[in-house]
């Protein structure tokens, strides 16, 4: 029975809110019921497939631990007889042990499951959960302990929770490191019990908005409506609570009260525990300041639990909070409970990643293979006596040495390019894979919003619903429709209703949420998303596909690291449903199977300190005494508290967790890094001319060294003179391409052939035609983006090129031209780069009478894509970038010919005399020198003598292993290399400047005490523009637009939507932001002085939209021929509410900016903006 038939037919269930109905007298009776979050969706069972197949599953290695070995607690730790019972799997939890652990603990299972009392499962989790509360509230908090936790629960809890639970029962903070999907926030549910029946308070964490959303519903299931609260920058419900749900940001702002920010009152009162969930957000570039600040501001008292994703270093991690917060134990768990399938998808098959063992790759994915397959070879298939002692002998072999014996390495890069353009299959042919074997519902990771809205376009004929099913979600749509009209997504309303969605950061907060319910009621069988939707959102999948190992940054296509696949991979495999998960790695033009393996079998990756200063931080640590005018007119001080000296905010700053690792991990690192240093520094000396010239005297004769010394001193003079007439030579041929390249500037368009080397010292040989010289690209994107980016500047070379030989470019330095690849990639390069010209090319000649010349339409063709150029390879003649081409340049491409359809009659490059001169002089030299090893071969003492010579490049290959460890040394320390505090002296030194705060008398300031209560990216920045008088002559909904203008950060205008529009800004709003610009450029200049890089975001390009909606603009009428995405616009106008939310609260703001910043914030947070709470 496939998934499409379970789903079709569901058991009869009664629902949560008809039982509950009937008992009022329960506190935890506020609304319970799992349809509450949107009130548009109904829980819909699921059955778990009745079949168990046995998975391949990747383990995750820790590093030693510095910890005791009492302190340090493992669900693997064997040699534990006290809780054997804990690796019983239970009916909802499959939870298997080791990875073939085999019928007796099916066995334990179903005993553990049959003998459970009947009458636990006529009860539901929050009936079980107040009983509890109840019984210690009569009985005492003696009554606590780990069992009587694990009694809420109808299943048996995992071993990791178990010890995690007991440890802090204990009264120690804990920190879990666990895979992804794997239960920890069980863990943090018990202890908000433990807290709760005690009258005590929890605060629970997490990093992003939508995360907190979400434990706030299934937090109120547990503990009821009037126990749970919810602090966001958007809400505050019930902020009194029990159990407060929060961002991490919300939480370290609270912090700041407790350690010396200007403010009265605590927002820790009477809390016992704060949970961070997600806490290997601590690497994150951006934000990862957050936790490290909040670990070390908290109060001792306060236990902590850290939940944290699988990790390279939780010891460390664990270690740090233990030194600087108090006893703190580590609990780590390998395993997943749910085994987790690697798959692999071509355009013909789908197989296993990894062979029987899953210890390498499945050789049935190895290019040579593959090339076979595909030609039709089935000598693979007939020699089966071959395939057993190939087996036998990769039983110990590493990834690195499989590939090898295959025979892929003798392939060429072309020849593999090749080999996997021709597999990489398309979303129909893996889809088709994963419905014949039942594999969905899936998450499909694709790194781009376009990418997910073209999948589910793509997919809009392909029904994967039944017609019950598409039943309920079209009863599902029509009541959304009427609850949030503005909300629904038309454009994926079909594909919605075959089964299928797209959920990414375009779309709008409430059509996201929408599709969550959808999909984990198994009405959406199939949701296209970006890396986002893996960060902890609760939307596990029988399957996740990952499309790419690569996406696309700002600087280039990005490798996708260990720990972001494990992060997506981990959303596969749901708990009580499945027994296997499956991760579908899928064939791209750019990775294969050996790339999926290498990246797979890297290991986790460590968490990195982030920790970096900001204006609020320095400002709450600093500020002491506060400026208050007196009635009289004295300018005498009144200090109300005093503030922390530099030395005591320093010894704060500097308990960071890079710190903590740079003591215990750098000296060790450091010691290695020195003996490499010495071993490179004396194998180096054995390396050098006079070490083999004494080697060589010792070894030969007399006579034999002085005829091979003169040989060699003359074939290194003969070197010399070839190494410069090469160089002539190259710059002739630049100079000859230069004259041929503007002869066709305004003729046809010539095919050219470019030439470079990889990372990997690979050959490349591309076709492409010539469009012309970035130049003569009047007003383009391209000529302002080489104008203006230092990556494409030219300068360096230019003294460099005119040394000598002045004559032979008389064009001067180097210049960038644009051409259009056979592959459907744009490059841009310079003289460089280019093999040859050809004479052949594409007529510049108009198709039809009226159109556009060919040259004409490919620079339109060229503006339009993405300015993200991605660097192929760099000299100091300049670089080689490309970007990939669009649909539209499809069919121009097609018709580039290929390399072999060329002639060499046709190279116009050797054409020119002073070229052929130059190749020829180079040519005659290089024989010249080749004649002259030769000779000295044949001389008598050359044996001897080539035998040290092989002995001196053996040792140069071990010096290049040792620089590269030395390399790989010298990242890690800078990784760690403490720098926290040199930037809080940084920014104080801005802030002192700017008269926010005397940090030598730590007198604050009105500047200062805003800057220190606002949130945001530039504290200092906002508090400035906040306090400008231009404001107040604003109305309310042109202040929200200049307000949008500082918050506008990463919002742009999508190149894909042609013939759309955006608002433009009321002349009142250009004129203040210009006013504005003024005095961002005099920060920005302070900032530089002190060697600050924090952003100072003002952009007018999107107040227009701000300020429409402001106005009243209905949101059919802002979205009508947009160019902005949906959910874009929605985060601009959420963030300038937020801003605007804060002004009223802020110290020291004019009333009548405060006034209209509170209208204006209460006419812009209306549906569909306004998000949900719970």
């Amino acid at each position: 029975m496939n998934s499409l038939t379970l789903l079709s037919h569901p058991p009869h269930t009664t629902l949560h809110s008809s039982t509950l109905s009937t008992d009022k007298a329960c506190p935890f009776l506020q609304s319970h019921s799992h349809s509450r979050a949107l009130g548009f969706c109904f829980p819909k069972p699921l059955r778990p497939p009745a079949q168990i197949s046995s998975r391949f599953r990747i383990s995750y290695k820790f590093r030693r631990s510095l910890f005791p070995v009492e302190s340090q607690l493992s669900d693997v730790d064997e040699d534990d007889d006290d809780d054997d019972d804990d690796d019983e799997a239970a009916d909802e939890y499959d939870v298997p042990g080791e990875a073939l652990d085999g019928v007796e603990d099916e066995i334990e299972t179903s005993m553990a499951t049959s003998e459970a009392p009947a009458s636990r499962s006529d009860e539901f989790k929050w009936q079980r959960v107040e009983k509890l509360c109840n019984e210690v509230r009569e009985f005492g908090e003696e009554l606590i302990d780990v069992e009587e936790l694990a009694s809420i629960y109808d299943f048996r809890i995992d071993k990791f929770q178990r010890l995690a639970i007991q440890a802090f029962l204990r009264g120690s903070s804990v920190v879990v490191s666990a895979p992804t999907s794997s239960g920890k926030t069980l863990i943090a549910e018990a202890a908000a019990v433990a807290t709760v029946s005690r009258g005590r308070r929890l605060f629970y964490t997490t990093p992003l908005k939508a995360l907190s959303n979400q434990k706030f519903r299934e937090f109120r299931e547990t503990f009821g409506d009037n126990n749970v609260g919810l602090l966001t920058g958007d809400s505050a419900v019930n902020k009194d609570a029990q159990v407060l749900i929060m961002t991490t940001e919300i939480l370290r702002n609270m912090l700041y009260q407790s350690v010396g920010m200007v403010s009265s009152g605590s927002g820790l009162f009477h809390v016992d525990v704060i949970v961070l969930d997600e806490v290997h957000y601590l690497s994150d570039i951006y934000r990862g300041t957050v936790w490290e600040e909040i670990v070390i501001y908290c109060p001792k008292e306060v236990q902590l639990i850290c939940l944290s994703a699988t990790v390279a270093n939780p010891d460390e991690l664990a270690g740090w909070i233990s030194q600087i917060h108090g006893k703190t134990e580590l609990v780590t768990s390998s395993k997943r409970p749910v085994p987790l399938t690697w798959h692999f998808s071509t355009k013909t098959s789908l197989l296993p990643l990894l062979d029987e063992k899953g210890k390498s790759m499945n050789r049935k994915l190895s290019l040579s293979y593959l090339q076979n397959y595909a030609s039709g070879d089935n000598s693979y298939k007939d020699e089966r006596s071959r395939r057993r002692n190939l087996k036998k002998r990769e039983s110990d072999m590493s990834y690195s040495s499989f590939a090898s014996i295959h025979g892929q390495s003798s392939l060429s890069k072309n020849d593999i390019n090749t080999i996997r353009r021709s597999q990489v299959p398309q979303v129909m042919d893996t889809l088709w894979h994963l419905k014949a074997r039942d594999m969905l519902p899936a998450i499909w990771f694709i790194f781009s919003r376009k990418g997910c809205d073209a999948s589910v376009q793509y997919l809009e004929d392909c029904n994967l619903l039944d017609e019950s099913e598409m039943s309920e979600v079209d009863l599902a749509l029509k009541r959304f429709r009427l609850q949030y009209p503005d909300a629904v997504r038309e454009s994926a309303v079909k594909g919605l209703l075959q089964g299928v969605a797209a959920h990414h950061a375009g779309c709008l907060p409430l059509w996201k949420s929408f599709i969550e319910e959808l999909f984990q009621r198994g009405l959406v069988k199939v949701v296209f998303a970006t890396e986002t939707l893996a960060a902890g959102i609760n939307m596990p999948a029988r399957t996740a596909v990952i499309s790419s190992l690569s996406k696309r940054g700002e600087s280039g296509r990005i490798q996708l690291s260990s720990n972001e696949l494990l992060q997506m991979a981990g959303r596969a495999g749901r708990r009580g449903i499945d027994e296997s998960g499956h991760a579908v790695l899928v064939q791209t033009p750019y990775d294969g199977a050996e790339e999926c393996c290498k990246l797979l079998f890297a290991g986790v990756e460590p968490l990195v300190s982030q920790f970096t200063a900001s204006y609020g931080m320095v400002l709450n640590l600093l500020a002491g005494a506060k400026v208050t005018r007196r009635l009289s007119e004295s300018n005498d001080l009144k200090v109300l508290q005093a503030g922390r000296t530099l030395e005591e905010a320093r010894k704060l700053v500097e308990q960071s967790f890079g710190n903590y690792v740079g003591s215990n991990v750098m000296l060790a690192a450091k010691e290695e890094l020195t003996k490499v240093e010495k071993e490179i520094e004396v194998l180096s000396s054995e390396v050098t001319d006079d070490a083999i010239d004494r080697k060589s005297r010792k070894l030969l004769s007399e006579m034999a060294y002085n005829e091979i010394a003169n040989l060699q001193e003359e074939l290194r003079a003969e070197k010399r003179l070839r190494t410069e007439l090469r160089r002539r030579m190259e710059l002739r041929r630049m100079s000859a391409l230069k004259l041929l390249l503007k002869e066709s500037e305004n003729g046809h368009l010539p095919f050219v052939c470019l030439q470079y080397k990889d990372s990997e010292d690979v050959q490349h040989l591309v076709p492409a035609v010539y469009l012309g010289k970035v130049d003569s690209f009047d007003g383009s994107k391209v000529k302002n983006m080489v104008y203006t980016n230092d990556c494409f500047a030219l300068n360096a070379v230019v003294t460099e090129l005119n040394v000598d030989d002045t004559d032979s470019q008389p064009n001067g330095k180097p210049s960038y031209y644009v051409a259009l690849g056979s592959d459907n990639s744009w490059y841009l390069f310079t003289e460089k780069w280019i093999k040859t010209v050809y004479r052949t090319g594409f007529p510049n000649v108009a198709l039809a009478q009226g159109d556009a010349l060919p040259r004409e339409i490919m620079r339109a063709l060229l503006d339009k894509a993405d300015i993200q150029w991605e660097e192929l390879a760099k000299s100091e003649l300049g670089g080689l970038w490309c970007i990939e081409g669009s649909l539209e340049t499809w069919s121009w491409s097609l018709n580039v010919p290929v390399l072999s359809s060329l002639s060499e009659d046709d190279e116009v490059l050797k054409m020119s005399q002073a070229y052929y001169e130059a190749v020829e002089c180079y040519k005659e030299q290089r024989n010249k020198v080749s004649r002259l090893k030769k000779k000295i071969a044949r001389t008598e003492g050359f044996k001897e003598y080539k035998k040290i010579i092989d002995m001196s490049k053996f040792t140069e290959e071990k010096i290049k292993r040792l620089k590269a460890r030395s390399n790989r040394l010298s990242s890690r320390i800078e990784q760690i290399e403490p720098s926290g505090w040199k930037e809080f002296l940084q920014v104080s030194n801005v802030i002192h400047e700017t008269r926010a705060l005397d940090i030598n008398t730590h007198i604050i300031f009105p500047l200062g005490e805003t800057a220190a209560a606002i949130r945001g990216e530039n504290e200092l920045w906002l508090a400035m523009v906040l306090r400008s008088k231009v404001l107040l002559g604003l109305k309310p909904a042109q202040l929200a637009a200049v307000c949008g203008s500082l918050v506008s950060e990463g919002i742009k205008v999508r190149p894909w939507k042609n013939n759309s529009y955006i608002y433009e800004a009321s002349t009142t709003v250009i004129n203040v932001i210009s006013l504005l610009d003024e005095q961002r450029n005099s920060l920005l200049q302070l900032q530089e002085k002190h060697d600050v890089q924090i952003p100072c975001c003002l952009d007018s390009q999107f107040s227009g939209m701000v300020e429409a909606w402001a106005s009243g603009l209905t949101w059919r009428e802002i979205m009508m021929d947009c160019a902005m995405d949906e959910g874009d616009l929605a985060r601009l106008l959420r963030r300038t509410i937020d801003i605007l939310a804060q002004i009223p609260k802020l110290p020291d703001i004019d009333p009548l900016l405060q006034s209209n910043a509170m209208t204006a914030s209460n006419v812009m947070d209306r549906p569909p903006i306004s998000e949900l709470a719970g």
